[in-house]
C-alpha cells in the first residue's frame, strides 16, 4: 500500500463503513500521520467466524497503510456478555473457558497481520482483564458511571428492542456493557493513544459511549467507525450462536464448506463481496471481468472471492485442496490426484459420508448410503451406468467391493449421476 494516501478515500471507495463519527476531523487525522485504531473481540468462542472478517480486514487495511492495529480480546467483558441486539440474556461463561478460547482467537486473529519484529505498526493483542479484574464497583460508578445518564441508555436501539419491543428483561450487568467497553477506549487512549475504535454496525452505541467517555474523562477528540454486518439471504447477522455458522477454524467449518459459502452467495451480492473482502474496487473488477458474458462473469468473480478468501483465512496449502476436491466432484478430474488430506476434509462436513466395518456388496452399500432407496432400484441404476465408484462407472449388479477400492486403505468415493456423492470410511 502507498502509505501517502488517506486510508479514508482507499475506504471510501469499497463503501466499507455503515457509519463513520466526525469523518471530516478523522480525515484530517489521518492525514500524513499515523494512529493507533483497535477493534475488540469477546472469547464467548474458540473461533471467530466469516462475520468477523471485515472488521479483522479494516485493522488490516490500516496495518498496510502504516497505521498500528491493536486488538482487545475481551477476557473481563466476556464474563458479562454484550446484549447488542441479543434477544435474550446470553450464556454466561467460567474464566476457565473465556481463558482457553483467548488463546485459540490470539493464535487465529496474528494470521492475518504483519508481526515482525522490525515493522513499527506490529499489531499489539491486549486484554481487558488485565485492568478491569480490580477495578472497585464504587470506582467504576464515580469514575464512569457519573458521566452516562440512564434517561438516554434507556434509548438505546439495543436496549429498547429488549425492554419495549420484545419484553424479555435486561439484568443490571448487560445494561453497564456499554459502559465496560467505553471504559476500555478511555484505556487504551491513555495508554497507548488510540484515537480510533472500529466494530460492526451493531456496536455503533458502545462505540459511541466510549467517544464520550473519553471527551469527559481528557478533553480529547477520538472517533468511531462501523463496517457493514455479513447477514444471511434472510437478513439475519451472522453470529456464534445462529445456525449454519460459518467458522474461521478448519476444524469447525473445513475449507472445502467455508470455499462453497462463497461460491453459493447470490448474484446480487457477489460486486458488493468483492470490493468489501479484496483489494479490488468496481473500476478494476470492470478491466479483470468485462470480456466475458454476464453469466461466465458472475461466476468467474465468486471463484476469485472464494479464491482469495480461502487463501486468507486457510493458507494456500487448504485452497489448493480445495481446488483439487472441486475439479474432482464437478469439473471431470481424476480421484487418483486426491490426497489423504483431502478426504479428511471431506470427511468432515464437505458430503455425506457412511461407515462400513465390512465389504458389502454395491448395492447394499448404495441403500445404506441414501443413494437409493432400495436394493432394486440400486441394481436398476448400477446396470444403467449411473453408478461411479472412484470415478469410474459400474455396471455389474451384483458387484461386490474389493480391496483395491479402497483408497489409502479406508475410503471409496461413491456418486449416483453427476453430482450425488457419498463417501464411504471402511473400518477395519
Amino acid at each position: 500500500m502507498v502509505s501517502d494516501i488517506n486510508i479514508l478515500d482507499f475506504l471510501d471507495k469499497k463503501n466499507f463503513f455503515s457509519q463513520v463519527f466526525d469523518r471530516e476531523d478523522l480525515y484530517m487525522s489521518l492525514k500524513n500521520k499515523h494512529i493507533s485504531v483497535y477493534c475488540g473481540f469477546d472469547p464467548t468462542s474458540n473461533s471467530l467466524h466469516v462475520g468477523h472478517l471485515l472488521p479483522i480486514l479494516c485493522l488490516k487495511y490500516f496495518q498496510d497503510f502504516g497505521h498500528r492495529p491493536i486488538i482487545l480480546l475481551g477476557g473481563a467483558t466476556g464474563i458479562v456478555g454484550d446484549p447488542s441486539f441479543k434477544m435474550y440474556e446470553r450464556k454466561k461463561h467460567t474464566l476457565d473457558f473465556l481463558r482457553f478460547n483467548q488463546s485459540c482467537l490470539e493464535k487465529q486473529l496474528l494470521v492475518f497481520f504483519k508481526n515482525n519484529n522490525s515493522n513499527k505498526n506490529r499489531v499489539i493483542i491486549l486484554n481487558n482483564y488485565s485492568w478491569l479484574k480490580d477495578l472497585s464497583i464504587l470506582s467504576f460508578l464515580r469514575k464512569v458511571g457519573i458521566y452516562f445518564p440512564v434517561n438516554q441508555m434507556i434509548h438505546k436501539e439495543s436496549v429498547k428492542k429488549r425492554l419495549f419491543e420484545k419484553k424479555t428483561g435486561m439484568s443490571f450487568s448487560e445494561f453497564t456493557y456499554s459502559l465496560l467497553q467505553a471504559y476500555d477506549f478511555s484505556i487504551l487512549y491513555k495508554k497507548y493513544g488510540v484515537k480510533l475504535q472500529i466494530g460492526g454496525s451493531d456496536q455503533w452505541g458502545n462505540i459511541l459511549s466510549g467517544i464520550r467517555l473519553v471527551r469527559k474523562l481528557y478533553n480529547e477528540k477520538v472517533f468511531g467507525a462501523t463496517t457493514h454486518l455479513l447477514t444471511k439471504p434472510n437478513g439475519e447477522k451472522f453470529g456464534k450462536t445462529e445456525n449454519c455458522t460459518i467458522w474461521l477454524d478448519k476444524s469447525r467449518t473445513s475449507p472445502y464448506t467455508f470455499y462453497q459459502f462463497w461460491i453459493n452467495i447470490t448474484d446480487q451480492e457477489v460486486n458488493n463481496y468483492i470490493s468489501l473482502f479484496t483489494r479490488m474496487n468496481t473500476d478494476m473488477m470492470h478491466v479483470q471481468f468485462n470480456d466475458i458474458d454476464d453469466i461466465k462473469n458472475c461466476i468467474n468473480k465468486k471463484i476469485f472471492l472464494a479464491d482469495f478468501l480461502t487463501e486468507l483465512v486457510h493458507g494456500k496449502k487448504s485452497l489448493l485442496s480445495v481446488k483439487r476436491i472441486v475439479y474432482i466432484l464437478f469439473g471431470g478430474g481424476s480421484i487418483n490426484n486426491m490426497k489423504e488430506d483431502d478426504f479428511l476434509q471431506l470427511l468432515q462436513d464437505g458430503i455425506p459420508f457412511i461407515t462400513c466395518k465390512f465389504y458389502f456388496d454395491l448395492s447394499n452399500v448404495l441403500v445404506k448410503s441414501s443413494l437409493s432407496s432400495s436394493l432394486t432400484q440400486s441394481r436398476n441404476m448400477i446396470i444403467s451406468g449411473a453408478i461411479k465408484i472412484n470415478g469410474i462407472v459400474q455396471t455389474k449388479k451384483n458387484y461386490n467391493f474389493i480391496s483395491s477400492d479402497k483408497l489409502f486403505n479406508q475410503y471409496t468415493l461413491l456418486c449416483r449421476g453427476r453430482k450425488n456423492y457419498v463417501l464411504v470410511k471402511w473400518e477395519n
